[in-house]
């Protein structure tokens, strides 16, 4: 998962601190997470999924394929 975080990061053209601030949190608290010194919460998670465009599947390696899940409601 952290190697997942750190190239969608590269790739995107940003620094850690970039993203530190869209998720309103410290840069050093962000690099733990490329680090694997902290694992990120659900939320933060979620937040980098929405940010990246990904799903947290993709993020945690469960599945290759980047392509979030649609918002679909059903009627029960």
């Amino acid at each position: 998962m952290y190697k997942r975080i750190c190239e969608l990061r590269k790739n995107a053209g940003l620094t850690q601190k970039q993203v530190a601030q869209y998720l309103k949190m410290s840069q050093t608290g962000y690099s733990k997470y490329e680090t694997g010194e902290n694992n990120p919460s659900i939320g933060i998670l979620c937040a980098l999924a929405d940010y990246y465009h990904v799903s947290v599947d993709y993020l945690i390696e469960r599945t290759d394929i980047k392509i979030p899940y649609s918002k679909k409601t059903k009627n029960i």
